[in-house]
């Protein structure tokens, strides 16, 4: 049986390990630095509640990679600006035949983890949640998962077709493709339009897209960036505004991840997300004002909590 490698298991990484366990396809490891989260999921299970209610046990969690065995696969679910110390630690339970795929936010994870393993997929997800208590997360809004072959790192796709099959058939609905640009940077455009907008409001997700200024905002941050895209040779797939009114029409009131940031006085992702629109922006000649001024805000912003 393959082995599956969840790098990070707060909100995302639990979603795809609870479901590819209750899949019972593969066997899954979790490692989290998360002390409190590692004790009770080793306690009582990992358990999901809201969009699906799933409560399962792992072969095991640990936040001492050292614990955790070699694998086949691996999926790093953590915040971005984790990318980096969780691949340090963790790369030592991937071999060369290992492939490890990226569902984070944003863009520039996969250059980080191709510092540390040979084979890497490019992937993007569009289910949200948040952390309950430690081994409770609920699952707050559905949806569809893409992946693809990192182009430089030359992931077979072979491998990147079996784990999407491992998670389609345990209920992340996972669409393999030999080129996943297009759908990570429709997810960055929205991501970078909706995340800073409600961290700075203190709007969840309904409420901003139903307020004319911030919707307004929503629409200028996606036009920049698919202008960006566009510059690049990156054909979107698909238009990130569904993405806005998929998340609007989602039950309950969703708050952005980095809106949970803020409230927790965390550093963001903003980095990942405006700030690589900024980047690409300068290298493609293409100006990003709006894109500019949300990333300055937000660094503002966590400046503040250390340096009022």
């Amino acid at each position: 049986m393959k082995k599956v490698l969840i790098v990070g298991c707060g909100a995302i990484g639990s979603l795809f390990a609870a479901h590819l366990a209750q899949g019972g396809e593969v066997e899954v490891y979790a490692f989290d630095t998360s002390r409190p989260h590692v004790d009770a999921i080793t306690r009582n299970g990992l358990r999901l509640s809201g969009a699906a209610k799933v409560h399962v046990k792992l072969a095991k969690v640990s936040s001492d990679p050292a614990e955790l065995p070699v694998c086949d696969y691996g999926i790093v679910a953590t915040k971005a600006i984790h990318t980096a110390h969780a691949m340090k630690a963790a790369a030592r339970c991937f071999n060369g035949k290992s492939a490890v795929c990226s569902v984070q936010n944003g863009a520039g994870n996969e250059e980080i983890i191709a510092e540390h393993v040979k084979l890497v997929i490019r992937g993007t997800t569009f289910p949200a949640g948040h952390v309950v208590e430690p081994g409770h997360v609920g699952f707050d809004i559905k949806g569809d998962t893409w992946i693809g072959p990192f182009e430089p790192s030359n992931a077979p796709m072979e491998k990147v077709e079996e784990l999407a099959g491992f998670l389609t058939r345990a209920g992340m609905n996972t669409l393999a493709l030999p080129d996943a640009r297009g759908a990570q940077w429709t997810k960055l455009i929205f991501n970078a339009a909706t995340n800073p907008v409600g961290a700075l409001t203190g709007l969840h997700h309904g409420a901003a897209s139903h307020f004319p200024p911030t919707r307004e905002l929503f629409e200028g941050l996606i036009q920049e960036g698919e202008a960006v895209a566009k510059a690049m040779g990156i054909e979107l797939h698909g238009d990130p505004r569904e993405l806005v009114a998929q998340g609007e029409n989602a039950p309950g009131k969703h708050k952005a991840s980095m809106l949970q940031d803020v409230l927790a006085q965390r550093a963001t992702e903003v980095d990942f997300m405006n700030g690589a629109i900024v980047k690409w922006g300068e290298k493609c000649g293409v100006p990003t004002p709006l894109n500019r001024a949300m990333w300055a805000l937000v660094k503002g912003l966590e400046h503040s909590w250390t340096e009022p």
